[in-house]
């Protein structure tokens, strides 16, 4: 297929499908090889940029989608009279944090990182579609595990999990060193 004819197909099929569509699929349907279809994609993206278009192609993890600019977002939500999605609380946000960090995770992960019951936030955070379910645990209890969605990825604006800005992870099930362990007797009169 002549790259002009590839242009106009991944516009024709990213623009009608309104969510990602896997490079794997993309390549499949347009019998082209991937690795010519993920640099057509790229360069309709930087065409896109480069013209200041209403719309945007974004790569998302190991896929691409349509979306409008965020320049036009005024206009868009305007003309379509949708509400702005509700802003994530405080709660909310630590858990998502925790989650896209150290995904899989589980709810009691969340839980003891925040030291708080996260209950609530995890189901909100379901809810908006920020994070799914990723199987569960083998061990007694089967607790669900969770990770972040491309719904994450585009509302945060990033393109794959790499981007996210480096962390001091906390390390689970290490034993307390002597110093850890030892009781401080409390002076009388502080």
């Amino acid at each position: 297929m002549e790259l002009t004819q590839l242009h106009r197909a991944l516009e024709a099929i990213l623009f009608a499908s309104g969510e990602r569509i896997e490079l794997k699929r993309l390549s499949e349907v347009l019998e082209a090889d991937a690795k010519e279809v993920e640099a057509a994609c790229l360069e309709l993206a930087d065409d896109y940029a480069f013209q200041r278009r209403g719309m945007r192609i974004l790569k998302l993890d190991s896929g691409f989608q349509m979306v409008s600019s965020g320049e036009m977002a005024d206009y868009v939500t305007k003309a379509l009279e949708t509400r702005k999605p509700p802003k994530l609380s405080a709660s909310q946000l630590e858990a998502l944090t925790i989650i896209a960090y150290y995904q899989p995770a589980t709810k009691a992960m969340v839980e003891q990182i925040r030291g708080v019951d996260s209950s609530y936030s995890v189901a909100a955070l379901m809810n908006k579609k920020l994070i799914e379910e990723a199987g569960r645990l083998n061990v007694p209890g089967r607790p669900i595990q969770y990770k972040t969605t491309p719904d994450f990825l585009r509302t945060f604006g990033l393109s794959s999990l790499e981007e996210l800005p480096p962390i001091e992870k906390v390390s689970f099930g290490e034993p307390l060193d002597d110093a850890q362990l030892e009781i401080q007797p409390v002076q009388e009169g502080s």
